[in-house]
């Protein structure tokens, strides 16, 4: 049947397909095993990844489009961009449980195949770290591996404001100081104490630490899983594994909101 004039959905527009729209075909060329005979849970461990980096990506959009509305004063919006980072995260904690169904014994199959690649490597991950507040210069010399375009993003990142500044911008709109550390202490206590007149700032704020709650969640689900994969051996890409990772786990994005707890 011919498509009716201007339809533009359903099968009679015949303008897209659900695997053209998304783009199966090359979506799914991407998993390709490096084990000789292919190890059975090969493809699992590439899939979680790859869907990972598909997560990163969604929440570098929706933490950069918090940053924006929050120097735009646009606080609702900002709000609601980081409760969906925050159910992402939950997300991300929960996808754990699915490379667990993969046992140590499965993974030696093929873990000497992916050599000097490494998690640690992840770029996005990085990326998110910095634009959530925590930039750490110092991985650009730790990790050599970089791209030209992947060192400029890093260098972007490092260069732009965090969500943390984007909030000191809120405060300060709302008339309270941000200069020194101990008057954002001030301003931050000022906003918990009276939540009828800043509302917004607080959610805001509650936002802010749900998603440093949630990147510390899935630190502390992450080595545990890498623990009960490979116990106390090194990582692939070189470091020392688990005790690197756990050596993480005191990160605090905004260490400011968990301190303003013991002072209410």
């Amino acid at each position: 049947m011919d498509a009716a004039p201007g339809r533009e959905f359903g099968e009679e527009g015949a303008r897209l397909t659900y695997g053209t729209y998304l783009r199966l075909p090359q979506l799914l060329s991407q998993q390709l095993p490096e084990s000789d005979p292919p190890a059975h849970d090969e493809l699992l461990f590439i899939t979680i990844h790859q869907v990972y980096e598909l997560w990163f990506q969604q929440l570098l959009f929706e933490l950069e489009g918090a940053r924006e509305a929050m120097l735009q004063g646009r606080l609702a919006w900002a709000r609601h961009l980081l409760r969906r980072v925050a159910t992402i995260e939950d997300v991300l904690v929960r996808q754990v449980a699915v490379i667990e169904t993969m046992t140590p014994q499965d993974f030696l199959e093929f873990r000497h195949r992916l050599a000097p690649a490494s998690g640690f490597q992840s770029v996005q991950f990085r990326e998110l770290e910095f634009v959530s507040g925590h930039k750490d210069p110092a991985f650009l010399q730790r990790f050599r591996g970089l791209t030209q375009d992947e060192r400029a993003r890093l260098e972007r990142r490092l260069g732009e404001p965090t969500l943390w500044d984007a909030y000191l911008t809120v405060l300060e709109r709302a008339g309270l100081p941000v200069g020194e550390e101990d008057a954002v202490r001030a301003a931050l206590l000022a906003v918990a104490r009276d939540r009828l007149r800043f509302a917004e700032p607080w959610e805001l704020a509650e936002g802010l630490i749900e998603h440093d709650e949630q990147q510390a969640a899935w630190r502390s689900r992450h080595v545990a899983m890498v623990e009960r994969q490979i116990g106390t051996k090194s990582g692939t890409g070189g470091s020392s594994g688990a005790p690197y990772l756990r050596s993480r786990l005191e990160l605090r994005f905004y260490p400011l909101l968990w301190e303003l707890r013991g002072a209410l």
